[in-house]
């Protein structure tokens, strides 16, 4: 059954990053399977008002005041008016928020259930329990997740991190991870070695070879990401005069901005590591594949990460993995890609060095690292299509929809669950009264309860008051854009084309035959 889906987060392109990628290509991969989907964001520098991106999704960019990291200013109810206009225009049926930190996807999550939409939430990143930040983060997903009809996480760490945080139900939260393209994180072929690289100041692309490296060949480390603290930059300042001075023939590519890029300049002056190491500065997404098959390995001494969807992307190039063994990352690759260390200082520079050493086949507890077969065994672990499919069964679990979804991806036991699971969520058990909407935020906390209550019921005397005012009579329903013809039409098009062609070989025959007997 198609759906009509609202994906809504304060994070998506022009700014690149996970999440922002994660809602494209699930949304993509979503218009491909016969649903309708729109993304509802905020205003970025030259981007207001609606866009229309690849396969004809729909992008409305809210000119809401952006505070920080490229989040909106929390206001709660002045975004209701021009939400409430959004659906209606585009008829949605399911909205979808992405990100924790998302002012956006918190109101777009209240505002839809006051309307009596479905909602789901996506968790992509992990938050602490003691810290004045995670307290008021986690009292704010608490209070959104009160009520909604299922919630999505990126990893199994992600999901208990989650079900701590919001106390809720785990049978209501489920794991669906992040994927990639694989064909836009193809390794260099050696024909396209020679090709000029997009950025002058990298070095040509290391050869294609299972065989162990030389010591005197030049072992290149990429390293793209954010430059914050959470992302493990300190860690990778203090680690690379010591990476370098333990290795001569190491080289660093480090990608990404942030504020902690003062920091990285600042320590490379003080060591005098300019020859050694190269700042690209930010990166468009279309340009990472480039920077990372110039090296070796990919390292990524991240503090806290609930996926790690860059850890896949540089698999996928063919890169070996040096990461901190933190969060969900443990559970992204297979052993055999990564070699992992505590977030440490010291044991951040023995993993980079023993990933040195498997390269050059110094280890002899274990067997030299086949890096030109880790393209293919990503793409056969990710798939956009998969996650789709399984995106899609949550929406039909939500709605009541649970008997037409496929069992491909489930076993009988895991079904068992879910049925039981759709009969808690199905719409009849599932009630938009505003009483029991109540009741679940009341029992959020002694005082947090009272002022999710009355937050609850100022947004119902909103709607009510947009319902009389502004009667959804006045506002124009959008067409929907052309669908695509289904995958299952494919053979009858090229049936067709055949008879076409066969019936204008018989119509060029009968008139060379009318020519001749005239002639």
């Amino acid at each position: 059954m198609p759906y009509n889906i609202a994906m809504v987060s304060d994070f998506f392109f022009p700014q690149p990053g996970g999440v922002e990628s994660h809602i494209y290509q699930l949304s993509q991969k979503l218009i491909d399977r016969g649903h309708k989907v729109i993304i509802i964001t905020h205003q970025y520098e030259g981007r207001t008002g609606i866009r229309y991106l690849t396969n004809g999704l729909k992008v409305y960019h809210v000119p809401f005041f952006v505070v920080y990291r490229e989040t909106t200013f929390p206001t709660v109810f002045s975004f209701f008016p021009i939400f409430r206009n959004i659906v209606i225009r585009e008829k949605i049926q399911i909205v979808h928020g992405h990100a924790s930190l998302s002012s956006l996807c918190h109101e777009a999550i209240l505002h839809a259930r006051t309307m009596g939409l479905r909602t789901v939430f996506t968790d992509h990143s992990l938050f602490g329990f003691a810290d004045a930040a995670s307290i008021l983060t986690n009292k704010l997903l608490k209070f959104t997740l009160s009520d909604v009809d299922h919630v999505i996480c990126v990893s199994h760490t992600c999901k208990e991190n989650t079900v701590l945080r919001a106390s809720l139900d785990p049978l209501m939260v489920s794991v669906i991870p992040n994927a990639v393209v694989a064909s836009n994180f193809r390794p260099l072929h050696p024909q396209d070695a020679t090709q000029p690289s997009m950025r002058s100041a990298l070095p040509p692309p290391p050869p294609q070879s299972s065989q162990p490296l030389g010591p005197n060949d030049t072992i290149t480390i990429v390293v793209i990401s954010r430059l914050f603290y959470n992302k493990g930059t300190d860690l990778l300042i203090a680690s690379i005069p010591r990476i370098l001075a333990s290795h001569p023939n190491v080289r660093f590519i480090i990608a990404g901005s942030g504020p902690k890029a003062i920091d990285l300049e600042q320590m490379l002056d003080r060591h005098i590591l300019h020859d050694r190491v190269t700042l690209l500065g930010p990166v468009r997404h279309e340009e990472v594949r480039d920077v990372m098959v110039r090296g070796h390995i990919y390292l990524h001494p991240s503090l806290t990460e609930a996926f790690g969807t860059v850890l896949v992307e540089a698999a996928s190039c063919n890169l070996l993995i040096v990461c901190t063994r933190v969060g969900g990352i443990p559970e992204v690759l297979p052993g055999h890609m990564t070699v992992f260390a505590k977030p440490e200082e010291d044991d951040l520079v023995r993993a980079t060095s023993e990933a040195v050493g498997l390269l050059m086949g110094q280890d002899q507890k274990r067997t030299l690292v086949r890096r030109d077969r880790f393209h293919e065994q990503v793409r056969m672990m990710y798939s956009w299509a998969d996650i789709a499919r399984r995106t899609e069964r949550v929406y039909d679990l939500i709605t009541g929809n649970e008997e037409q979804s496929s069992h491909d991806f489930y076993s009988d036991q895991q079904d068992a669950k879910w049925r039981n699971y759709g009969k808690h969520v199905s719409p009849a058990s599932q009630s938009f009264a505003l009483i029991d909407r109540l009741k679940r935020y009341y029992g959020c906390g002694i005082w947090a309860g009272k002022l999710f209550v009355l937050c609850v019921v100022v947004d119902y005397l909103l709607f009510v008051f947009l319902e009389l005012c502004f009667p959804r009579s006045n506002i124009d329903i959008c067409r929907d854009w052309p669908k695509k013809k289904e995958a299952m039409d494919a053979p009858n098009e090229a049936s067709a084309e055949k008879n076409t062609k066969r019936t204008r070989t018989v119509r060029n025959v009968s008139l060379e035959n009318t020519k001749q007997n005239l002639t």
